[in-house]
């Protein structure tokens, strides 16, 4: 992914997304699917939101892409041609397709390390 200047700003600004200050926030509500400025969720009361990545812009055109890339603020997964984080990652690791989300961060931080190779 090739990240702008103003998003590689941000990286350099914030560390984390718990460095970024609350008035400064949007959160992803996972229970209405809004993306809102304040907790609890003001349109279904959601307490437990998740802090929305400032680089995540929440809209993919992309159905299927052959590789994945890693948003350098947050770590999560995100799509190699537009950057979006709302991306299923699936791997084949024991002779099945699996959706990655339910790995654990070990396992997680395994496929993120990775060597990838094309075959010419």
């Amino acid at each position: 992914m090739d990240w702008s200047p103003e998003q590689l700003k941000l990286v350099e600004k914030y560390h984390s997304l718990a460095e970024i200050p609350e008035k400064e926030r949007r959160y992803k509500c996972h229970t209405c699917h809004f993306v809102v400025d304040e907790t609890p969720c003001p349109h279904c009361g959601e307490t437990a939101l998740e802090i929305m990545c400032p680089l995540d812009h929440c809209d993919c055109h992309h159905s299927i892409v052959e590789s994945i890339d890693y948003c350098p603020l947050c770590g999560h997964a995100v799509c190699p041609e537009c950057g979006s984080h709302d991306v299923v990652q699936i791997s084949r690791v024991t002779g099945y397709l699996q959706d990655v989300a339910g790995w654990n961060a070990g396992k997680q931080q395994e496929l993120k390390d990775r060597v990838r190779y094309t075959v010419a």
